[in-house]
């Protein structure tokens, strides 16, 4: 099967799972709980979503949505929208319902799955909405999944689904702002299942993900598991004893996870090296891990550790492979083989690789762009003299000597102070190493003297009560004279969004209304 998708210039993800329901219709595709489903089942049911979507009317290259926790139905949908040519929008949880709404009426969905905690973030319906509800878990109040669904001898027509097809729209983290909806295109998940073998995916492959299904990160993983023929096992939600005993009891041997949640594994008191024994290969990425943590899994943790680096608007990937470069874990990596970086000033002018500057990519893995948005789409492209088209991608490096890319952070947390450019990076790394700090945001925040000035937002670990001021003491000290902290704001947990990236707009939004108001 590996030989065969490495010589197929395109193909789909359901089009790998009617074939394995042909060759390998007995195993396991799906497993929740006690429920298993197998790639013959997977198969029947995802024809089934296909043809209830072609009687209702949607048509080829339209939008469906999905808000939900992750389940057996959530993929179902997902893969039976995409057999009928149709993209999914995966609607982040958790969002206010004026953001919700916003993100329904950008993507144009008319049908959207939905669950009864996600329900609660929808916004009242009115006499024109014109988006039709389907409950996944059969929740009353609108139509259930079982419902909706035709009979089971149904199937549907056959849809002739093109690279250039749209497979989903997946909204930005909205770590700076109001989200926006990234085209993502048929073609460009079939190049990342193509790279799926480097993982080691196959047919004994078991993947349990703890970061949910409308994060790119998990979406990669998943569909490149069953592209092989491997097994996903599905939690609701990531809760680290329910994920120690599902390793355990399926023999997990992927893994997606962020680094909060391998710091809450690792403090787990079920947490043995005997029960995760099993895992084969980890990734992470979605937000940037210390070189404390890499550290600390590479010696906890058996099996490969793999940092993933991109955005998900596309322009290449980076691959840090811990295990193999423990003297480089301050890095993402390297650029994967097809995937070209090139590092740009504040003017859009290229420098030397070695100098600081904007991260910008291209590879066979980029956007369509921003759906609905050609202003915000135009904004993240750069062009080379040659008319290549490269994805900004917003975040601030370096490539050192041997070609492996340090991050310093994002280009809008960078502090101009004095008319000086200060990373974030580069204060909290040294603030990291502070005996009582768990973790640790530095922010800019308005300076009359300066423009911006640096303070800190400090978890300290459970059970320490560190002084502020012996803190700013101990880190001004250490780092260079414009790098010093303007102050140290205590907190219990830094906010993250569902794929562990620190939402330092706010942190700043909330000091900088705290401090107005006194």
């Amino acid at each position: 099967m590996d030989d065969d998708i490495a010589a197929q210039s395109f193909g789909t993800v359901p089009g790998q799972v009617s074939k394995f329901a042909q060759t390998h219709p007995s195993h396991p595709a799906l497993i929740q709980g006690g429920r298993i489903v197998t790639y013959a089942g997977l198969n029947a049911i995802v024809d089934r979503v296909a043809a209830a979507l072609q009687r209702d009317g949607i048509q080829p290259r339209e939008i469906v949505g999905i808000s939900a926790g992750d389940s057996i139905e959530y993929l179902t949908v997902f893969l039976g929208a995409l057999r009928a040519g149709v993209a999914v929008a995966p609607l982040p949880k958790n969002v206010t319902p004026k953001t919700l709404s916003a993100m329904i009426q950008d993507a144009e969905i008319r049908l959207l799955f939905v669950d009864a905690a996600s329900r609660s973030s929808l916004p009242v319906p009115t006499k024109t909405d014109r988006t039709r509800l389907v409950a996944l878990d059969g929740s009353e109040g609108v139509q259930s999944f079982l419902e909706w669904l035709p009979a089971e001898t149904v199937r549907p027509r056959n849809i002739d689904v093109q690279p250039d097809f749209p497979f989903n729209v997946i909204y930005s983290s909205g770590t700076t702002g109001i989200p926006k909806g990234i085209l993502h295109s048929c073609a460009m998940r079939w190049a990342h299942v193509k790279q799926a073998s480097s993982r080691g995916y196959g047919v004994d492959s078991i993947l349990l993900a703890g970061t949910p299904l409308y994060s790119n990160l998990t979406l990669m993983s998943v569909f490149q598991c069953l592209a092989r023929g491997g097994t996903i096992v599905l939690m609701q939600k990531f809760e680290p004893g329910n994920y120690l005993a599902l390793v355990k009891k399926h023999l997990v041997s992927h893994t997606v996870l962020v680094g909060v949640q391998y710091e809450r594994l690792m403090a787990h008191p079920d947490f043995s090296r005997e029960i995760i024994s099993t895992l084969r290969v980890k990734l992470t990425g979605g937000a940037p891990m210390s070189p404390a943590l890499k550290g600390a899994i590479l010696n906890s943790w058996p099996g490969e550790l793999y940092e993933a680096y991109g955005v998900s608007e596309g322009g290449g990937i980076c691959i840090l492979a811990a295990h193999v470069h423990r003297d480089k874990l301050h890095t993402v990596g390297k650029p994967v083989p097809g995937h070209e970086f090139r590092i740009i000033d504040e003017n859009g002018a290229e420098l030397p690789q070695s100098q600081i500057g904007e991260i910008i990519g291209r590879s066979p893995q980029m956007m369509t762009g921003y759906f609905n948005n050609r202003i915000s789409t135009a904004d993240a492209e750069w062009f080379d003299a040659a008319g290549r088209r490269f994805i900004r991608s917003g975040d601030i490096g370096r490539f050192d000597d041997d070609g492996f890319l340090v991050l310093l952070g994002r280009a809008k947390d960078m502090i101009i102070s004095g008319g000086f450019n200060i990373y974030p990076k580069d204060i909290e790394e040294v603030l990291e190493t502070y005996p009582d700090i768990l973790e640790v945001a530095v922010v800019g925040v308005r300076s009359e003297k300066w423009g911006e000035t640096p303070i800190a937002f400090v978890a300290p670990k459970l059970g320490t009560a560190p002084e502020p001021a012996a803190i700013l003491s101990w880190v001004n000290a250490r780092v260079g004279k414009l790098q010093r902290l303007a102050g140290i704001e205590l907190i219990d947990q830094l906010p993250r969004n569902a794929v562990g990236k620190i939402l330092k707009r706010e942190l700043r939004e909330t000091y900088e209304t705290r401090h107005q108001s006194h």
